[in-house]
């Protein structure tokens, strides 16, 4: 049977943050001085992707909200540090400027972009792994997304931990493998784990592998909160002692963890494209902000180059 293209599904922050912080400022500038570090680490991952994945569609998420309200309102510490003193998130300076950049280099290339009032990337992404046909590969280094892994629907995520170049293809034995979990069982396990960089503070005590070996022995957090009901269910005194304290917490850090899959979204064109919508705009673009070399490198590999 023939190799089926995927559609690839872009965490579009994920990738960004990674290229500002991989490829130095000084290294990556306009004629006028203004960085443009991560619109070339963008550009270039993306290009990366298509030529190693050979995609036939492409879709890149936005975070169109990085902390929705009602997240918050189930869990108040949720990314409550990265708020930064005047509200909104703490971004570097150098690379809020840039975001715009990108998303008018995609339109002139004619890649899809989409985001949704009140809701992150991640959520973005989630809608479409359900809703777009397979197979599809979601493109992160957020380890939320391992939830989405789906070997029934030919779900993937291409993790990017340690770059593009080094990224890791992971099915639902991958995931598994990682962290002991099934994917359908990542949301519980990363509650009761807990995720700083989130500011998710799990259960105090549990750590990783006490998350899994409960998840699989009560196949996931209903499953143990109904076993702390039953006072002969076996759980070590300390452990349901941890767990007890924690009930007001694993009632709601799922729905916090877990991505939703329902989002609203318009219609999209998802076909990728072989040559770029505007070239002409393209071109005054690349040399505006001189990223030649990196518009060159994606555009020929849209082209079907190595």
């Amino acid at each position: 049977m023939a190799h089926q293209p995927p559609i690839l599904l872009i965490d579009s922050p994920s990738l960004y943050f990674r290229a500002y912080f991989g490829i130095p400022e000084l290294a990556a500038r306009t004629a006028d001085g203004q960085p443009v570090n991560a619109v070339r680490g963008f550009l270039d991952m993306l290009a990366q992707l298509v030529r190693t994945r050979r995609p036939d569609r492409m879709v890149c998420a936005l975070d169109h909200d990085w902390r929705p309200a009602w997240r918050v309102e189930l869990l108040p510490s949720y990314k409550a540090h990265r708020v930064a003193p005047e509200g909104g998130e703490v971004v570097p300076d150098t690379l809020s400027p840039q975001v715009p950049m990108i998303l008018e280099v995609l339109d002139a290339l004619g890649i899809a972009v989409v985001g949704a009032t009140g809701y992150e990337a991640d959520d973005v992404l989630g809608t479409l792994s359900v809703t777009q046909p397979g197979p599809v590969e979601v493109v992160s280094g957020d380890r939320d997304l391992f939830q989405l892994v789906d070997d029934a629907r030919q779900v993937r995520l291409l993790y990017i931990g340690r770059g593009v170049a080094k990224l890791e293809d992971c099915d639902d034995a991958a995931v598994r493998t990682r962290y002991g979990v099934p994917a359908n069982r990542y949301a519980d396990f990363a509650a009761l784990r807990g995720d700083p960089s989130d500011g998710l503070p799990g259960v105090p005590g549990v750590g990783e592998k006490t998350a899994a070996r409960l998840i699989d022995r009560y196949d996931g957090l209903p499953g143990i909160l109904a076993a702390l009901d039953d006072r002969a269910s076996g759980f070590a005194p300390g452990l349901r002692t941890k767990l007890e304290a924690a009930r007001d917490y694993l009632a709601v850090a799922p729905k916090v963890v877990r991505v939703a899959t329902d989002v609203p979204l318009p219609e999209l064109t998802t076909a990728l494209p072989t040559a770029p919508a505007d070239p002409d705009r393209l071109l005054e673009l690349a040399q505006r902000w001189n990223l030649a070399g990196s518009c060159r490198r994606l555009v020929d590999a849209l082209a079907g180059g190595s």
